[in-house]
């Protein structure tokens, strides 16, 4: 099933870059209906929309559309211990966890849209050194799938260029493994960029989702790596 209408439009954008030049509580407040209704709600809208499809990738994502405590980010910055105490974040940002994550870390999905700088991710990312170990021995236990789901056409752009690497190899890997530059990854994310045109066509759900199922055999490696369900 596809999703021909959109979510965004222009106006969302057109908020934002005048929140990135305004950003202050008496300008948000005077344009707060504006928020509602070209940001808030939509992506709330997208949410509900996008929820039956990621369960047709994974029974255990979570797509949760509540007003506040499901999927869509607060568009309030935390700022107690930031150096920028500009008070609203710029972009919109919405999160599809793993329902097993409060157990321990789990691959989730993640988009965020802004002014030129929109993009859908998934994965692990910045693990603790036990998490990352986990997933490391996997890829040496699992070298020819690792292999397959990486070096395939659909993802392996959105995979090679992500994320910090260990100068050296992790303690215990061999330095000489055919997969040592993954192996001395600091996390193990994905990322596909959308322009704004993209993000206001008809048709952008069914990217977006498009984009999660070229990365699904990646996030499923994830989870058996750590024990989870996919």
């Amino acid at each position: 099933m596809s999703t021909e209408h959109s979510h965004f439009s222009a106006e969302l954008f057109d908020f934002l870059v005048e929140l990135a030049h305004n950003n202050n509580r008496e300008w948000f407040q005077s344009n707060k209906r504006r928020y509602e209704e070209v940001a808030r709600q939509p992506a709330l809208r997208f949410i509900q929309d996008v929820e039956p499809r990621l369960r047709e990738l994974s029974p255990h994502l979570v797509a949760d559309p509540r007003p506040v405590g499901g999927s869509l980010f607060r568009i309030n910055r935390d700022i107690r211990f930031s150096a920028d105490k500009s008070p609203y974040k710029t972009v919109v940002g919405m999160s599809f966890g793993h329902d097993r994550a409060a157990a321990g870390p789990a691959p989730g999905l993640y988009l965020q849209i802004g002014p030129e700088d929109t993009f859908g991710g998934g994965g692990i990312h910045m693990a603790d050194t036990a998490t990352l170990n986990r997933i490391r021995d996997a890829i040496v236990a699992r070298s020819d799938a690792w292999q397959s789901i990486v070096s395939a056409p659909g993802f392996q752009p959105a995979f090679a260029p992500m994320g910090e690497s260990l100068k050296r190899a992790p303690q215990g890997y061999d330095p000489s493994h055919r997969h040592i530059e993954d192996l001395k990854r600091k996390s193990y994310v994905w990322h596909v960029h959308f322009t704004d045109a993209e993000v206001c066509a008809a048709g952008f759900l069914d990217r977006y989702l498009a984009a999660c199922a070229a990365a699904n055999d990646f996030d499923r490696f994830l989870a058996r790596a750590l024990g989870k369900p996919w």
